[in-house]
């Protein structure tokens, strides 16, 4: 496979970075049971604790987080940490999807955040999207780990999210374009754990059977093995080129 070049101009939390780097060029004929190419840069902007740039083929996401801060006397909890999640389209204002991708997340990120550790704190999530060609919500989720993987901040565990469609035939693809997804009869995105690969959350919508949605439950468990193992080896070339 040939390599691209990709251009990322990102203005977020107040910082403005221009970044180049290769990534691997999607095979065209990649199998419906099989995900996009997913590539990583961590630690690209200065104004936060960890950031990260993740693409899922062409669907790109810039994620930054910054924490644990003081947190706004009217969020405040007193056993455990607040979690904020501030998700920017490319192009307008955010409405009604925008506010309940982020209510999804920051609900998902209460399980994965060891916010036991952090009473009286906050931790702030923004995700800026750059590119959408489909899967977005699941790429919005494993750049959002990634941040928080590069910010040091104390999880229970990871979270890799899988996006699965039901197409007008009935068949199952894996890792959705934005022209697959639109063409859909049924929906359905994984949050998994990578402690047991157990399932933590979901959004779907559509019609689909209930064989249907098991399957994608296996194929959804499969899958992100292959986003955790991504996972470790971006942290590890990371720390590698750190020594």
């Amino acid at each position: 496979m040939g390599r691209i070049k990709l251009l990322v101009f990102v203005g977020i939390i107040n910082s403005m970075y221009l970044k180049e780097f290769d990534i691997l060029e999607v095979n065209p004929e990649r199998s419906s049971q099989q995900m996009r190419t997913i590539t990583c840069e961590c630690g690209i902007l200065s104004r936060c604790d960890g950031s990260c740039c993740l693409c899922q083929g062409d669907t790109t996401i810039m994620a930054s987080v910054n924490g644990p801060v003081e947190v706004k006397s009217s969020k405040e909890c007193i056993d455990q940490a607040y979690i904020e999640v501030t998700y920017k389209p490319k192009v307008g204002l955010p409405g009604c999807p925008e506010k309940s991708l982020e209510n999804f997340i920051s609900s998902t990120c209460k399980s994965v955040i060891s916010v036991n550790l952090h009473p009286r704190a906050s931790f702030s999530i923004v995700l800026q999207e750059v590119e959408n060609d489909g899967s977005l919500m699941s790429c919005c989720v494993n750049a959002a780990c990634m941040a928080l993987l590069n910010a040091a901040v104390p999880l229970n565990y990871m979270m890799a999210a899988v996006t699965i469609i039901v197409s007008e035939d009935g068949e199952l693809v894996l890792d959705p374009t934005e022209k697959q997804q639109a063409a859909a009869v049924a929906y359905m995105m994984f949050v998994y754990s990578s402690k047991d690969f157990s399932l933590i959350a979901s959004s779907s919508s559509g019609q689909y059977s209930d064989e249907q949605f098991q399957r994608c439950l296996l194929i959804g468990a499969e899958s992100s093995k292959q986003v955790f193992k991504f996972y470790r080896d971006t942290m590890e070339k990371q720390l590698i080129s750190k020594v």
